[in-house]
């Protein structure tokens, strides 16, 4: 039986998730917002097929907020969407996965490529309180005029400053600054733009 680590906290594990604590994922308002984030992302790439005209309120409604002339192609993963907001012209391309326990910001102007995760979830890394199913995030925030090059992986707590390009497969574990490319494992400056 797991320990109960909220005996003196009396939030629902959804209150201690978007306030940033540590949290199970039990929750049922949880479930119900991962459902709908599921229905809203398998109607939106139904529509974007069809019509990406159609398809645009209905990603309106799963983002959190989507500027003027964005263009996300699906397939869109997301755990609820309503944590996500993405600046005016920005570009996605195929398979973004954006796990949004935190809040994800991607600003204006933005390209990003095939297969990027943006991954705002972490995990003890403790034993048990893992094995127990607790879980926390952290928020990702994408500046103006970013360039996240093919399959990019972005951990939990990661600022990328504006006019910044990382290069395709990086994993970015820290913060990058502004008007740099930045490539590797972990993604570290190479050059100033």
């Amino acid at each position: 039986m797991p320990t109960d680590y909220f005996t003196d906290d009396p939030r629902t594990n959804l209150e201690r998730m978007l306030a940033g604590d540590l949290y199970m994922a039990d929750d049922p308002e949880i479930a119900r917002r991962q459902q709908r984030a599921m229905r809203l992302a398998a109607r939106y790439q139904a529509a974007y097929v069809e019509d990406v005209a159609e398809a645009g309120p209905i990603l309106a409604e799963l983002l959190a907020f989507v500027g003027q002339d964005v263009d996300v192609r699906p397939p869109l993963s997301v755990d609820y969407g309503s944590n996500i907001s993405i600046g005016a012209r920005t570009f996605v391309n195929y398979h973004l996965t954006a796990l949004d326990v935190a809040r994800i910001t991607i600003g204006e102007d933005c390209q990003i490529g095939p297969n990027v995760q943006l991954l705002t979830p972490t995990h003890p890394v403790e034993p048990q309180p893992r094995r127990d199913k607790l879980e926390a995030a952290q928020p990702i925030t994408i500046g103006d005029n970013v360039w996240l090059g093919g399959g990019v992986i972005v951990c939990p707590g990661v600022t990328i400053g504006d006019n910044s390009v990382i290069g395709a497969g990086s994993v970015v574990t820290k913060d990058i600054p502004a008007g740099v490319v930045a490539v590797g494992h972990p993604a570290r400056p190479v050059r100033t733009l």
